[in-house]
């Protein structure tokens, strides 16, 4: 970054965009072939997963590149910048692994992951992701819906929310051990978001197994809300009567609000989020309400101020 104090560089100095991204991606696919000589055999070996069907959850919009959905992530417990969690989350076991449901429910139960991958059909759905730093990406997402475990357990009625617990295992995860954030990373729905239909639990994405760096073994896809949302490497999902504070809604309440709708006319205090750049695009686009999913969640939030639950 230049500021004031930084000499003026010379153009014939300055790296071509064309040669900078060409020798940034030679570096990176040269640590990632001698990391992956060093992983367990799971680990990014590209599993296809049995009995996926297609769904009519598709888009018009051109699908993200493998390499940059599995390249550019937030994943704040491999690390803090983009390219980190690609490099760092081969350390992640994802087998054995079990999902706790417990809380306000009448069936608590704690699934092993091959059980829960059995709860329902796997269906690939392709949705867009919205990052609130502004970013954007269209991915072929493979799973089922959460309210599909979420009638199997059978909530009572005092459930409200649905919180959902992630893995902390500093071993494991480098970036937890840091104090960036409070862990283990949560968040949390309202039942009834967690209920409809588009609310997706996710295994997998492209047909494969999903990437440790993408949330393996298990994570959940909230297509209309900020990706932060969409808490991954789950392990405990409990139904409670109050509204529970989430990790970033906790961290920095002011940015981060716990409704979390991408929602074009409210900014982040320090940026604008009417437009986004799609991975792999140069220019920007308009930013959608609720990411363009407005026709079928808009109803969950009839009277309210969306400028005050942000």
């Amino acid at each position: 970054m230049r500021t004031t104090c930084s000499p003026p560089i010379a153009p014939s100095e300055i790296t071509p965009r064309d040669r900078y991204y060409d020798r940034r991606r030679f570096m990176q696919t040269a640590a990632g072939a001698a990391t992956a000589a060093l992983l367990p055999r799971w680990v990014g070996a590209g599993e296809k997963l049995p009995g996926v069907r297609k769904s009519g959850y598709v888009l018009p919009d051109a699908l993200t590149s493998l390499e940059d959905v599995t390249h550019y992530n937030n994943f704040y417990e491999f690390g803090t910048d983009k390219e980190s969690p690609s490099r760092t989350a081969g350390s992640l076991k994802t087998r054995p692994w079990t999902v706790a449901v417990e809380g306000d429910v009448q069936k608590p139960k704690v699934f092993d992951i091959d059980e829960l991958l059995k709860v329902a059909p796997l269906e690939e759905r392709i949705y867009r992701l919205r990052c609130v730093e502004g970013w954007s990406m269209v991915v072929p997402w493979v799973g089922f819906p959460l309210a599909e475990l979420i009638k199997r357990v059978e909530p009572t009625g005092n459930a409200k929310f649905v919180e959902f617990i992630t893995l902390h295992d500093p071993i494991q995860m480098p970036g937890q051990r840091s104090s960036v954030l409070d862990w283990p990373y949560r968040e949390a729905l309202r039942l009834d978001e967690a209920m409809h239909p588009l609310t997706l639990l996710v295994f997998g994405l492209y047909g494969e197994v999903l990437p440790n760096q993408n949330g393996a073994p298990v994570r959940v896809v909230v297509p209309w809300k900020y990706g932060f949302k969409s808490a991954k490497s789950i392990v405990r999902i409990r139904f409670v009567e109050q509204q529970p504070v989430s990790t970033w809604t906790q961290a920095v309440p002011s940015e981060y609000g716990f409704y979390a709708n991408v929602n074009p006319e409210v900014d982040h205090p320090r940026w604008s989020q009417a437009k986004e750049r799609r991975l792999g695009e140069f220019f920007k686009r308009p930013t959608l309400m609720f990411n363009g999913y407005a026709e079928q969640v808009a109803h969950l939030y009839a009277g309210m101020d969306l400028k005050t639950f942000f």
